[in-house]
């Protein structure tokens, strides 16, 4: 083999190298779209979307079955409007629960359905009724100190500490 040759084949092999990267790269960034399956949205609203993003995974029972399209702040609820892209193959009922949840400790967020027992379906572009939003680790921990200074507050004696 020449020298021509082997810089061909070299090439070749950085040329997969930096697509092998790539795609890695998308799958990891939720931007891959591997599967090209029809969808349908569905919507929902949420106190506090947290650290949500676009792209994000909606998942049941922990598998994935959409993706959430868009986040937006509702001009007259003052609320966000969540729309997800739900896959075709997967339907839920109308009193389905929407809860933003977090992988692991401080993993990324991601909207988990709860599917509830009613009989009828959920159509293309309606809205979840029933919906949880994120919990914010800063408040949780302001709870918890706030409620500890009230029980050290607390614990003084009614008269001032007079005999």
């Amino acid at each position: 083999m020449g020298r021509k040759g082997i810089e061909t084949m070299v090439g070749l092999f950085v040329l997969l190298g930096m697509l092998g990267l790539a795609f890695l790269a998308l799958q990891a960034a939720n931007l891959g779209s591997t599967s090209g399956r029809d969808t349908y949205t569905l919507q929902a609203r949420f106190d506090n979307v947290g650290g949500l993003k676009v792209r994000a995974p909606v998942r049941t029972a922990g598998v994935t079955v959409g993706r959430i399209r868009s986040i937006a702040l509702d001009p007259k609820t003052y609320q966000g409007l969540v729309v997800m892209e739900i896959e075709r193959d997967y339907r839920f009922p109308k009193d389905t629960a929407a809860k933003i949840l977090t992988s692991g400790l401080l993993g990324d967020q991601y909207i988990g359905l709860e599917p509830g027992g009613d009989e009828t379906d959920l159509k293309p572009g309606d809205l979840v009724a029933q919906t949880q939003s994120a919990v914010v680790l800063e408040n949780l921990i302001g709870q918890f100190l706030t409620g500890r200074a009230a029980d050290a507050g607390g614990s003084a004696p009614a008269d001032g500490g007079k005999p």
